[in-house]
């Protein structure tokens, strides 16, 4: 099988629900979501597998920013089409860049919704969240609605800002196929198919970074106490 029946994608949505809701950790949800995925539509997870062997031969993420490093500035829309610039957010404290793929994705949807759980630990930190995504703004808002996320959600048209950082990917012509399902070309504006890795960079006042988290596998992310603690620490760094 290399497309998704109405039926699988009911068991899915049904299994998203079930780790959602489950006690443990998001990697914990992540890998719970995954084993369900790849039961019920196993031709996506092995084309996953198969992708991210690819993108770790080709050191895919390896050279974006690291610690130490200046992180690079952008200026991109959120959600109601306000400007957002990162020099901007750090006058105010430390700052979580997280790169996510989409509404779509699941793992992101998990992904965002930990982290809103952790918005009162952040406030408290004096730190903050941006996520940035390649989706235009009707779904960048549809995200926002959601998962009442407090923090911007920006759109990344084109992944210009990834590419700068190196982070984006093709997804190739088997992950397309087994994706026809989703409309990509609606989502994001362009039919190029391609998305970012899912990334965190933790950056301090003084813009530099301080902690990251790349992965080519989307199916893990940077744990929420970690995130937790690489702010705090950038906060007293910088």
């Amino acid at each position: 099988m290399t497309s998704l029946s109405p039926a699988d994608a009911e068991q899915l949505r049904l299994a998203f629900q079930r780790c959602r809701d489950m006690d443990g950790t998001l990697n914990e949800q992540l890998r719970a979501y995954a084993d369900a995925s790849r039961t019920v539509f196993p031709a996506y997870g092995e084309a996953v597998d198969r992708l991210v062997a690819r993108l770790n031969g080709n050191g895919g993420g390896e050279t974006a920013p690291r610690p130490g490093d200046s992180m690079p500035p952008f200026v991109l829309p959120d959600e109601g089409g306000r400007l957002v610039a990162l020099p901007s957010l750090l006058e105010r404290g430390s700052v979580a860049v997280m790169f996510f793929r989409g509404h779509w994705c699941p793992y992101c949807r998990l992904n965002v919704r930990a982290v809103v759980q952790a918005q009162e630990r952040i406030k408290a930190i004096g730190a903050q969240v941006v996520a940035i995504m390649p989706e235009t703004q009707e779904y960048t808002r549809q995200v926002k609605a959601d998962s009442g996320a407090p923090f911007p959600i920006l759109t990344d048209l084109d992944n210009g800002y990834a590419l700068s950082l190196n982070l984006a990917i093709w997804l190739g012509n088997e992950i397309q196929q087994v994706l026809s399902y989703q409309d990509m070309a609606k989502f994001h504006g362009n039919d190029g198919w391609m998305l970012p890795i899912p990334a965190v960079f933790v950056v301090g006042r003084d813009g530099i970074v301080k902690a990251r988290f790349v992965d080519p596998d989307f199916r893990k992310r940077m744990e929420i106490d970690d995130l937790v603690e690489a702010l705090e620490r950038a906060g007293k760094k910088s």
